[in-house]
């Protein structure tokens, strides 16, 4: 059946609806590699994908030092703000399926724990912009990097219903920060977060593809 309550969606941007891998793991290798910490391989680094930036780097130098923290955040953006963020793709599928939300009459919007200010040229060089009614993120400084509290910004900035709303994102930080707001949540499986993380974090649904996004929302086929 389709869902004809929902009317407004949140999707989340890394792992969701492009690939950042390779800018952000090459951003957070140059980080390490400035604090004069040992570099781990790429595979090493694939769960540092969707997680707020300085929560990561306390796990990566296992530090709570917010001096040392703030210092690899720096050394990150100093590489991703100029060569990571393009070193990104748009996953197959996932244009044609914003496209698709926005024709049947969907608000979009993008829910990112990454940098606004990023989120903005990323979505800008892939011209995804179009099809979002408002694009949120966090600050530079590390403010509404937490999922729960984006979101309530953005339902009290948009006066949107959080029984009209879904959250869909591929890790757990997706899910839990919009079930603390009462969205409902559709878990991607093709981003980061596996299928027991997002199961465990409470998704309602789970999808596999863009695809299965647009024909649960358009049409009401659940992914098998």
């Amino acid at each position: 059946m389709q869902p004809t309550d929902l009317s407004h969606l949140l999707f989340d941007l890394d792992g969701t609806l492009t690939n950042p891998k390779e800018g952000i793991i090459r951003s957070i290798q140059h980080a390490l590699r400035g604090m004069g910490r040992p570099v781990p391989d790429s595979k090493d680094l694939e769960w540092c994908i969707g997680p707020p930036l300085r929560e990561l780097f306390s796990k990566l130098l296992d530090s709570k030092d917010d001096t040392v923290i703030e210092q690899t955040v720096v050394l990150f953006r100093e590489r991703f703000a100029t060569i990571g963020k393009y070193e990104n793709q748009v996953y197959p599928g996932a244009a044609e399926m914003l496209m698709q939300l926005t024709q049947e009459g969907y608000s979009l919007f993008l829910a990112t724990s990454k940098a606004v200010v990023y989120t903005h040229d990323i979505l800008e060089h892939f011209d995804l912009s179009q099809y979002f009614d408002g694009i949120y993120g966090s600050e530079l400084d590390g403010r509404l990097s937490d999922k729960g509290e984006l979101i309530d910004v953005i339902l009290h900035q948009e006066a949107i219903l959080p029984e009209r709303a879904m959250m869909i994102g591929d890790r757990r930080h997706d899910i839990e920060g919009a079930k603390q707001n009462g969205l409902r949540t559709g878990g991607v499986t093709y981003g980061y977060g596996s299928v027991e993380e997002l199961t465990n974090a409470g998704a309602d649904i789970l999808f596999h593809s863009p695809a299965d996004i647009a024909r649960f929302l358009i049409e009401g086929n659940v992914p098998l």
